[in-house]
């Protein structure tokens, strides 16, 4: 059921002129770092978004935003047929306030809300083999690698293990890559704006059934089990 109890159409992403369903929108929206950033894409097309960065008040402006973003699409939240979200890695407090708010409108809308990672989003349209880079605190990396039967799973690492990452061509990206390729030699790929990389690759993922988004919190692969139970998101 939708908004105020009314039945919504299943979200389709095959939409044509005789189609009975209505095409994809699909809102993107990130605040997983110091910034608030969102995307209307409609059938596969970005219509409308917003980037404004802060280093805090994120939960106060995302909701204006995005309903910002909604009216410069020349839509309102009933149009929309999924949701996609960044899940990080990122400021823990920063994911959250995006995935609750992500939840709590898949549940009032009846419709899917997907999570993307950041890394994901940032390789989206870099050449492969690709090393997507995100700095984390105390001089290390979030990295992930993408390429044919080089693929990597998330890990943080120290920055001086960057090297153990690299891969024959492989092309750097993210927010600080530059410097990163600078010093090792390598090819620089411009990275994909964060909220409309998240509603495109939503869109792939929407014709599947999608787990709940989480928050992608990366620990090192040697830390100890922590003795606090992690946050909870309703």
């Amino acid at each position: 059921m939708g908004v105020g109890g009314r039945a919504r159409t299943p979200p389709t992403l095959a939409a044509s002129s005789d189609s009975l369903y209505p095409p994809p929108m699909i809102l993107g929206f990130d605040t997983s770092g110091p910034w608030v950033a969102t995307a209307l894409l409609r059938d596969d097309e970005i219509v409308a978004g917003h980037h404004a960065d802060m280093a805090k008040g994120q939960a106060e402006h995302l909701m204006p935003l995005i309903e910002q973003t909604l009216a410069d699409g020349n839509a309102t939240l009933s149009d929309l047929t999924a949701v996609g979200v960044g899940i990080g890695p990122g400021n823990f407090t920063g994911i959250r306030i995006s995935v609750s708010a992500a939840r709590g409108l898949a549940l009032a809308l009846g419709i899917p809300a997907i999570g993307v990672s950041l890394l994901d989003a940032l390789a989206l349209d870099a050449p492969r083999p690709t090393l997507a880079a995100l700095p984390a605190p105390r001089d290390a990396l979030y990295l992930q690698r993408f390429g044919a039967g080089i693929d990597r799973a998330p890990a943080l690492v120290s920055a001086a293990d960057l090297p153990g990452w690299l891969a024959p061509d492989v092309t750097l990206v993210g927010p600080t890559a530059a410097d990163l390729a600078a010093t090792n030699g390598l090819p620089l790929a411009p990275s994909a704006d964060i909220a409309p990389a998240i509603a495109r690759i939503a869109t792939t993922r929407a014709a599947t059934p999608q787990p709940r988004p989480a928050p992608l919190y990366i620990k090192p692969a040697d830390a100890a089990p922590s003795r606090e139970a992690g946050p909870t998101i309703l």
